[in-house]
């Protein structure tokens, strides 16, 4: 006889599988791999609380997500750069971004060599987590659901980004 409880586990761990298969654990191409050697920008953890705002140490350092349609760069149109929110490094070009309809900011691709990449398993799914190639600040996941030319959806959390105009 199927639960409640049963139904529940089954449909979460259905939804996990699936969403695993559709983004598999490749890394995109567009993406610089992380750097083996560690980060060019190395803080404590005490440094990295006293220099971020307590939601950027959330996301950044704890590998947070801020609410969807949180973030005033979503809606952000002027030509100019969006920089790590921790070390300053531009990661994406206004020339990358576009609406997705997700309520986070989406790019389909980043500068070159500005992020990395890594297999994140939290949440029932395989998704492939974005951070700063400088800091390893995370910025947020990348899908296969993006527009051409690349097929890839960056997507960002705001509060990690720092919106630079032109």
């Amino acid at each position: 006889m199927m639960t409640k409880r049963h139904f529940l586990l089954g449909s979460v761990a259905a939804l996990g599988a699936g969403m695993a298969a559709r983004l598999g654990a490749g890394t995109p191409s567009m993406a610089a791999p992380a750097p083996s050697g560690g980060f060019d920008v190395v803080k404590t953890d005490a440094e990295w609380r006293r220099t971020l705002t307590a939601e950027q140490y959330r996301v950044l350092r704890d590998h947070g997500t801020e609410r969807a349609g949180t973030s005033p760069l979503d809606h952000e149109k002027r030509s100019g750069l969006f920089n790590c929110a921790g070390c300053a490094q531009p990661v994406f070009s206004s020339e990358a971004k576009y609406d997705s309809g997700t309520g986070w900011p989406s790019f389909f691709k980043p500068l070159p060599q500005a992020v990395g990449t890594s297999e994140d398993r939290s949440w029932f799914a395989v998704r492939t987590e974005v951070h700063c190639a400088r800091c390893g600040g995370h910025l947020g996941h990348v899908f296969d659901d993006g527009p051409e030319p690349t097929g890839l959806r960056y997507c960002m959390n705001g509060v990690a980004l720092d919106f630079v105009p032109a």
